[in-house]
């Protein structure tokens, strides 16, 4: 088995990056191995609450044999892009703090201190991108060079936008130009995109919020009210049973509304 999870773990040449990305200390089949259990694990649990509902059913044995392993792949697929979704949520977490980072620094560098003070105080001062200039500060007091311990940072973290500002310190470090000048265009740039991302989750939010006024207002409430005025014409039994389905089903839909409006929200500060 562990070679098998060694085979899998070379055929995903980014898992290494993506783990290293979202905070997870393991090794590419380690990761592997752990998701293969959750998966058969989940898995596992699923068909036996299935068991108990198709116990009955003639074709039961059939039907647990289609359905393992395809619920089996799905399982697999899901836990396989937690690194994926660990380092989004640690992206958007940096990306709400970088603006504010960096103006931080530049008055922190326009005050006199130097560059090394500065985003020790970055890393003292925001819980969130502090984390990113807490891991500079400690190559640097370990004895790496400050460009080494700067591209370690810039290989490592999931933001572009924060990488983008230190490759722009980076270069102004090697090229002898002005820090400040080039960290003020670099913020100001990082700004004025997030406030365009604004803007179009702005224009992205007026036709979700039609959506949902119409699915999850307006249509159960005549939906239901049709029912019970067609239950009474026509002697269509509802019972208590079936209003609970309904009603589980229109809480399902607004928890999944909330969470595509949740996951379409930037992670910015402006």
């Amino acid at each position: 088995m562990v070679q098998l999870f060694k085979r899998l773990a070379h055929t995903l040449p980014n898992l290494g990056l993506k783990l290293k990305q979202s905070g997870l200390k393991l090794k590419p089949e380690q990761f592997i191995q752990r998701t293969f259990l959750s998966a058969f694990y989940l898995t596992t649990g699923l068909l036996i609450i299935a068991a108990g509902f198709l116990a009955k059913a003639p074709t039961f044995l059939k039907i647990i044999i289609v359905i393992a392993p395809v619920l089996f792949i799905l399982t697999f697929s899901y836990f396989l892009r937690l690194p994926d979704v660990r380092a989004k949520r640690i992206m958007g977490d940096i990306n709400s703090e970088i603006v504010d980072a960096g103006r931080f620094m530049i008055v922190e560098l326009q005050s006199g201190l130097s560059l090394y003070d500065a985003m020790r105080g970055v890393s003292r001062n925001f819980e969130r991108i502090g984390k990113q200039f807490h891991a500079i500060v400690v190559r640097i007091d370990t004895g790496t060079n400050l460009d080494d311990a700067l591209n370690d940072v810039i290989n490592l973290t999931p933001s572009s936008d924060l990488r983008r500002m230190l490759w722009q310190v980076l270069n102004s470090l090697k090229t002898g130009s002005d820090v400040v000048q080039g960290l003020k265009e670099t913020v100001e740039q990082i700004s004025h995109e997030h406030l365009i991302e604004v803007r179009k989750y702005g224009r992205k939010l007026n036709p979700l919020t039609m959506f949902y006024m119409l699915l999850a207002v307006i249509v159960p409430s005549l939906g239901i009210t049709m029912l019970v005025v067609m239950s009474s014409l026509v002697s269509l039994d509802i019972d208590f049973t079936t209003l609970i389905i309904i009603a589980i089903f229109l809480g399902l839909f607004q928890a999944f509304f909330l969470a595509v409006v949740r996951s379409s929200r930037p992670a910015v500060n402006l």
